[in-house]
C-alpha cells in the first residue's frame, strides 16, 4: 500500500473520529454555530497589506524550544481579555481566564512565485527565514498553512484549526483537519511529504493534561508554561523576559522573580550544555505523552521537566537510561534499552526518532518528516553519557 493511499485511508478514519470528538467538545463548550467559519471573523488575526497582523491586544511570544512540526515556522500570539489575569503555576500551564485565545500560525518560506498559496514546493527554513512576528508577519515569499486557535470557553478549551485559502487572504475552519501534499526543498534535495492539519481528536492526544482521570477530551495549552516562556523576547517594553512582560501588561499574577522560575533552554544554542539542550528538546516534543500522567505513562519513560507529579526526578531510569523496554514488538527495533549510555545505535529512543514507520516512529503524530537536527542533538547527548547497561541476565 502506497504512502499516499495509507494516508488517504487514515484521513478518512481521522475525519470521522475527529468530527465526533469535536461535536463532543462543542456540546461541552458552546454550540458549533458559535465558531466563525473564517479566521478573519474573530478579528484577532487578519491580513493587512503585505503582513499578517494581530489585534492590538495580542502579545506575540516565543517558546524557549519549540516543538518540531515538519520544519514549519510558527507565529504565536496570546489574547487575554482586558482587565483579567492568568494565574502563575511553576509547572503546569498557567490558569488562563475564560475568553483567552491562543493563536499559532504555521508557515513555510517559498521561492518567489505569483501565488504562494498554490506553491507545493516549500523551502527548508534557514535562521534568516525566522520572523519574531512582533508587529506582524511579513508575507513576502511565505506560504501560510494553518492557524490553530485554542479558545477558552466556560466549558473548557476548544481547539479550532483554520486552513489558509489558496489566495492566502483568509483561512477557513476545517473541523476535521486537512492533509496537504508538499515537497520540502533543501538545496538540491527534494522530499515529498504530507503536511497534516490535525483534527480535534489529534489535539486531545497531545493537549489532554491527564490521562489517569479518564477525561481525555479535556484539553489545555502546552506552551503557556513558565519553563517554556522564561526567556527574553522583543515586544512592548523592548527585549525583556516574557514573564516580566506579561506581568507589566497586567496579564499575569503570582509569578516569582524570573531567576526563581523554571527555565528550559534554546536547543539551538551550542554554547549551552548538550544535556540541557537535549532535555529541553525532549520535554517540548515528547513530555505531553511521556509523563507520569500522559498517554505513554505506562512506559515509565518520562521527559517532563515539570515537577508537579511527585516522581523520582533524580533517577536516570526516568529518562530511559538502562531501562529495558516494557513491551516487545517492532517498535523497539530489537534493542534492549531505551537509552544506552555512549551507544546511540543501541538506544531505542534514537531508533524511534529516526523512523517514519507507523507504529515505530516517535512522536506518533505531528510530523511526516524526520527531524535530522533534533536527532543529531539526541545522538550527541547519548554519546556523551557515561556508564554501561547490563541485562538482568548479565548481572
Amino acid at each position: 500500500m502506497s504512502k499516499f493511499l495509507r494516508f488517504a485511508l487514515w484521513s478518512l478514519v481521522a475525519s470521522v473520529l475527529g468530527f465526533a470528538v469535536l461535536t463532543h467538545h462543542s456540546s461541552a463548550a458552546g454550540s458549533r454555530e458559535d465558531f466563525p467559519a473564517k479566521l478573519s471573523q474573530w478579528k484577532l488575526i487578519q491580513r493587512a497589506g503585505d503582513r499578517l497582523a494581530a489585534a492590538p491586544s495580542g502579545v506575540t511570544y516565543e517558546l524557549a524550544t519549540p516543538l518540531f512540526t515538519d520544519y514549519a515556522l510558527k507565529w504565536r500570539v496570546l489574547f487575554i481579555p482586558n482587565g483579567q489575569k492568568a494565574a502563575y503555576n511553576p509547572d503546569r500551564a498557567f490558569d488562563l481566564p475564560v475568553g483567552t485565545v491562543i493563536a499559532k500560525t504555521f508557515y513555510y518560506p517559498v521561492a518567489p512565485v505569483d501565488h504562494t498559496g498554490e506553491s507545493a514546493d516549500v523551502l527548508k527554513a534557514r535562521p534568516s527565514d525566522y520572523q519574531d512576528g512582533v508587529g506582524g508577519l511579513r508575507l513576502a515569499h511565505v506560504r501560510l498553512m494553518e492557524t490553530r486557535l485554542l479558545v477558552h470557553r466556560a466549558g473548557g478549551w476548544v481547539a479550532l484549526p483554520y486552513v489558509w485559502d489558496e489566495d492566502q487572504r483568509d483561512a477557513t475552519l476545517e473541523r476535521v483537519g486537512d492533509a496537504i501534499p508538499l515537497t520540502m526543498v533543501d538545496g538540491t534535495e527534494r522530499k515529498d511529504f504530507v503536511y497534516v492539519v490535525p483534527n480535534a481528536n489529534d489535539c486531545a492526544n497531545c493537549h489532554a493534561p491527564n490521562f489517569t482521570t479518564g477525561e481525555i477530551n479535556h484539553i489545555e495549552p502546552i506552551g503557556i508554561k513558565a519553563r517554556h516562556l522564561n526567556r527574553d523576547f522583543p515586544g512592548k517594553f523592548g527585549t525583556i523576559n516574557q514573564l516580566t512582560r506579561l506581568q507589566r501588561l497586567g496579564y499575569l499574577s503570582g509569578a516569582p522573580a524570573v531567576a526563581s522560575a523554571p527555565r528550559n533552554v534554546d536547543w539551538h544554542d551550542e554554547r549551552l550544555p548538550v544535556d540541557a539542550r537535549a532535555r529541553s528538546y525532549l520535554d517540548i516534543n515528547c513530555s505531553h505523552c511521556h509523563s507520569p500522567v500522559g498517554a505513554a505513562r505506562t512506559t515509565g519513560l518520562w521527559f517532563d521537566q515539570g515537577h508537579e507529579h511527585g516522581a523520582d526526578w533524580a533517577s536516570p531510569r526516568r529518562i530511559g537510561v538502562c531501562k529495558q523496554i516494557v513491551a516487545g514488538g517492532h517498535g523497539g527495533g530489537g534493542l534492549p534499552f531505551d537509552v544506552a549510555p555512549g551507544e546511540p545505535e543501541k538506544s531505542i529512543l534514537l531508533y524511534r526518532l529516526r523512523s517514519n514507520v507507523p507504529g515505530t516512529m516517535m512522536p506518533e503524530i505531528g510530523r511526516s518528516l524526520v527531524h535530522a537536527e533534533g536527532i543529531a542533538l539526541v545522538r550527541s547527548w547519548i554519546e556523551r553519557m557515561e556508564g554501561q547497561c547490563r541485562l538482568a541476565s548479565e548481572q
